[in-house]
């Protein structure tokens, strides 16, 4: 059984507090009693929905064997919509887990662990899975894997009391207690993320911003607007405008490497600066190869990055460094994610990107992910500026090491003019926004309250004349920057 499965977590605390008040005094029949009463309003997932025929079942919309249908799922022409069906019983368990690692809904509060900080909750773990269904064009997906998902966007969203929250959907999670779902598949699909567009009030961010990255060249995952409806008990509830996002460790590298064998690692933490000497494993978490404890091609980039001879002998430390490295491959997605001023990844965050262990070329490669925060000048300290006057080289050495290089700076160089030439094109993007914007249009001004981030639809209106405004602005600041 899956580790997720299992929700009497939640309530053993609870369990144990009345088994501790026993004793032998008059008032003990009575505490066992409260006990008993605990123990039989207490949700357990017992799978007793598992007597069912999956009747919707086809290849090519069920089944492993089918290839993944890009065309399909991720249009950029329509809003598709899509329906989560949960019971009562297991909607309240994922809520109450949700109290159980952030605290009360509505609240500032953290009640699940130690600050991390910035006043949210520092946590390792997910919010759990349960069955569910899918509906989508009449078809029905089976006791599909659901959560909750998201860091600081998830306890951010959840502590204002908004249930505009993002999910996961895992379609063969539960394939062990349900033997009828083994491997399904979304149309090709094993993973997909529903991410509520936090902080974006434009609802435009993330499909953007995958857009522009994939049209300059560097990998990424195919995103697209869904209309999400959730009915917990009483019937389709309207969540909002999302973006449905391809799962990196799944059709990405599946689709768009040769061969997806490699290792793929999702940093999060100090190391994954890698500063020098910051290396720990337990920051380079591994999505594929997840049992083998050979951590050789990540300390390679260590090795390589910081040798002696980058300041001495600067051909021997290229060469070493792209033996091991992609780094033409990183150049050009540092080049994009600058321009368009992506803030919340690599340079300012310890997090938000993949490395993929390239078997064709046994190099590792950069992948951008999580990009709601892009195209705009940003939080904290802001985006780095297009020549990287505000990094610190030791901090951020893949940044600052390679720009400091004449040779890796003037690649970099070539690329911020392509990017604005091409993919981040002034013509191209006012175009773009404004067929995206007027096709979502009609489901971003009409969410619920309680379920947008929208004051109002003067919000969303605003915020992508920001956009469009954006995008002039960058061409002038490159053109200045080059010159």
């Amino acid at each position: 059984m899956k580790k997720n499965n299992v929700f009497t977590i939640l309530f053993i605390a609870q369990i144990f507090l009345f088994i501790s008040c026993s004793s032998d005094s008059d008032d003990s029949i009575d505490t066992t009693e409260e006990q008993t009463e605990t123990e039989t309003t207490a949700y357990v997932e017992t799978y007793e929905d598992s007597d069912f025929e999956a009747t919707d079942w086809t290849d090519a919309t069920h089944s492993k064997s089918a290839d993944p249908n890009f065309e399909e799922v991720f249009s950029d022409t329509e809003v598709k919509r899509l329906d989560l069906v949960i019971t009562e019983e297991r909607w309240q368990a994922m809520l109450d887990d949700m109290t159980a690692n952030y605290g009360e809904f509505g609240t500032s509060v953290s009640a699940g662990g130690p600050p991390a900080g910035n006043g949210l909750v520092d946590t390792d773990e997910d919010p759990i899975f349960v069955p569910g269904d899918v509906y989508y064009e009449g078809k029905e997906w089976y006791r599909v894997g659901l959560r909750f998902k998201g860091n600081s966007s998830l306890q951010s969203t959840w502590s204002n009391g908004n249930l505009k929250l993002s999910f996961k959907l895992d379609f063969d999670e539960f394939e062990d207690e349900y033997p009828q779902i083994d491997n399904q598949r979304f149309y090709g699909f094993k993973k997909l993320s529903l991410k509520n567009n936090y902080n974006d009030k434009s609802m435009l961010r993330e499909k953007v911003a995958a857009d522009v990255f994939t049209a300059a060249g560097v990998v990424s995952s195919h995103t697209a607007f869904y209309a999400v409806y959730v009915d917990y008990g009483d019937g389709p509830v309207y969540f909002g405008l999302y973006t449905m996002v391809e799962e990196v460790d799944d059709t990405v590298i599946d689709t768009q490497f040769a061969d997806n064998d490699g290792n793929l690692y999702k940093p999060d933490g100090d190391g994954a600066s890698f500063a020098d000497g910051s290396f720990t494993e337990d920051v380079f978490v591994k999505k594929t190869n997840e049992d083998d404890e050979d951590y050789t091609d990540i300390l390679s980039i260590f090795e390589a990055l910081h040798a002696e001879n980058r300041t001495t002998d600067s051909e021997t430390w290229r060469t070493n460094l792209e033996s091991v490295f992609d780094t033409d491959m990183f150049l050009k997605y540092l080049a994009v994610n600058t321009v368009i001023q992506n803030w919340d990844t690599y340079g300012r965050m310890t997090h938000n990107y993949f490395l993929y262990n390239n078997p064709d070329t046994e190099k590792l490669q950069w992948i951008p992910w999580d990009n709601n925060e892009a195209l705009q000048n940003g939080n904290m300290q802001g985006s780095l500026a297009l020549d990287f006057s505000d990094v610190n080289s030791t901090e951020w050495p893949l940044i600052g090491y390679l720009y400091a290089d004449d040779i890796y700076k003037a690649t970099y160089n070539a690329y911020v003019q392509d990017v604005v030439d091409n993919a981040f094109n002034t013509s191209t993007m006012q175009s773009k926004y404004a067929n995206y914007a007027s096709l979502i249009e009609p489901y971003a001004t009409t969410e619920l309250e309680g379920h947008t981030f929208l004051n109002s639809s003067a919000d969303f209106y605003i915020a992508v004349d920001e956009l469009k405004n954006h995008v002039s602005e960058r061409a002038t600041a490159v053109q200045n920057y080059l010159n």
